[in-house]
């Protein structure tokens, strides 16, 4: 279905995964933020509140909590990321409109986390959405260096032989674009109501739109019908 400018010129869809490709409001990621806190406090041997404030801390100075205990203790990320990623992914809600609306987007799709391949597959199954996505560029592919960082994005591009004139990266953290950006892709945050520092900022010109809601941005795109609303109990 040929979409209209500014976006038909998109070949290569890439969405970033916890907080995008399923809402905020989700009790998964949640779950992931909870078992990062226990890893902190039993590596470092620290109580609950101390072990918070050093994962914000770890997550704000290096990408990600799990590079920052990397660096600064020596941590194994295989072992980090399969603790954090032990989860119930069947609190996930399906999402058969996104898929639908996902069927109806013309060109490759891709996910670029900076979780592991293996959360990302979950993840895909429980939204039922699998079958649209050529690939997953994670964390390890990235060699542990979590985006805003720019080299795993160029690293990105050349495994999946990417355009980045044609592609588009839709990301919730808004810091994460400037490098996608800065290759020359088109850009979407998909904005949300977390601290400052995670926001897009006056200024941002890294970030070419800004949406609220996924499903229905792209159910714009493709003129197809809005997803039905969650139903009500």
């Amino acid at each position: 279905m040929p979409l209209s400018a500014p976006f038909a010129h998109i070949r290569t869809w890439i969405f970033d995964l916890d907080n995008t490709l399923y809402p905020k409001r989700s009790d998964l990621f949640p779950q992931v933020e909870r078992r990062i806190g226990e890893y902190v406090a039993r590596h470092l041997n620290l109580a609950p509140d101390a072990a918070w404030r050093v994962q914000k801390a770890l997550f704000r100075e290096h990408g990600t909590t799990m590079r920052g205990l990397m660096v600064e203790h020596g941590v194994d990320p295989h072992d980090f990321l399969a603790y954090a990623h032990d989860i119930d992914y069947g609190r996930l809600e399906p999402n058969p409109g996104l898929d639908g609306l996902l069927a109806a987007l013309p060109g490759d799709k891709l996910v670029y986390t900076n979780g592991s391949t293996d959360h990302a597959r979950k993840v895909l199954a429980q939204l039922g959405v699998t079958r649209h996505f050529g690939g997953i560029f994670d964390i390890v592919d990235g060699d542990f260096r979590p985006k805003p960082d720019p080299v795993p994005f160029a690293a990105m591009v050349d495994r999946h032989g990417i355009d980045p004139r044609s592609a588009i990266f839709v990301e919730d953290l808004a810091r994460n674009l400037e490098p996608a950006a800065a290759l020359g892709m088109t850009t979407v945050w998909l904005r949300h109501d977390g601290p400052d520092w995670q926001r897009a900022q006056p200024g941002d010109e890294f970030v070419h739109h800004i949406i609220d809601d996924l499903d229905l941005w792209l159910a714009g795109l493709t003129k197809a019908p809005p997803p039905s609303p969650p139903a009500s109990d």
